[in-house]
């Protein structure tokens, strides 16, 4: 909800003449200026987020990258937020996001807080815990819509292109394989050299894992066949901020 305060400023010339001109009067002309929108406490209620569509979920993801990369988000007073959750969380979708740094999907797509239940692993995929998660978020707290989000340049995609082995990070990166099996018709190197493959690559695993989530969640895939949730992908672009919907 954005609110917009006006303020009025009065120019009191002539204030100690008892008989003014006219040029006076025109010059006591009331100048009015826009102070910056007063920043919002508002939450998402339980009758809003039950009200939402999963469509209308998804439209008011897009609107709010929108104004994120026009500049335009909504001013919020957080610690009122923190205040108006602390007895109870409405959120309306579910992000599942990389770890990096860079794509905060809470601003990406100008939420508050309380409004999105956000998961995080490099690469953006799915596992056992993640999908119970996702479980808890929308059958259990009423989310509406789960968003994959990918992006530009990641790191992860990057490593498992270039066949990387690290410690744990070893088998963080086999769950990309599907990806980068289904991206071996693009033209090139197969490593992250070849720009064009790392987008193919990106792209992929961004649909393998929307898939994976119904195919691997009797619990998701139920309630998408009762209209009751959506599972879309995204893409992030490092460079402008922009989303993009698969």
């Amino acid at each position: 909800m954005h609110r917009v305060l006006t303020v009025s400023s009065f120019v009191l010339a002539g204030l100690l003449g008892c008989g003014s001109s006219s040029s006076d009067h025109a010059s006591t002309t009331p100048a009015t200026t826009s102070a910056a929108p007063a920043p919002s406490g508002d939450i998402t209620t339980q009758a809003e987020q039950q009200a939402m569509t999963p469509a209308e979920v998804i439209a008011d993801l897009k609107a709010g990258n929108a104004r994120f990369v026009r500049g335009e988000t909504t001013p919020r007073d957080h610690l009122a937020q923190v205040k108006g959750t602390a007895a109870g969380q409405y959120p309306k979708a579910v992000v599942l996001s990389c770890l990096d740094s860079r794509v905060p999907a809470e601003l990406v797509f100008d939420q508050g807080i309380g409004d999105l239940f956000v998961a995080r692993v490099a690469g953006n995929f799915e596992n056992e815990d993640i999908l119970g998660s996702m479980e808890f978020a929308t059958a259990a707290a009423g989310s509406k819509a789960i968003v994959v989000l990918g992006h530009t340049s990641c790191g992860a995609i990057k490593g498992a292109c270039d066949g990387v082995e690290l410690g744990n990070l070893t088998a963080t990166l086999a769950n990309i394989a599907p990806a980068i099996a289904a991206s071996q018709g693009v033209p090139g190197e197969h490593t992250s050299k070849n720009h064009a493959y790392v987008h193919a690559v990106t792209e992929a695993n961004i649909d393998q894992t929307v898939r994976d989530i119904t195919e691997r969640s009797p619990v998701l895939k139920d309630l998408v066949d009762k209209g009751a949730l959506t599972v879309v992908g995204a893409l992030y672009d490092l460079e402008t901020g922009q989303v993009t919907w698969r």
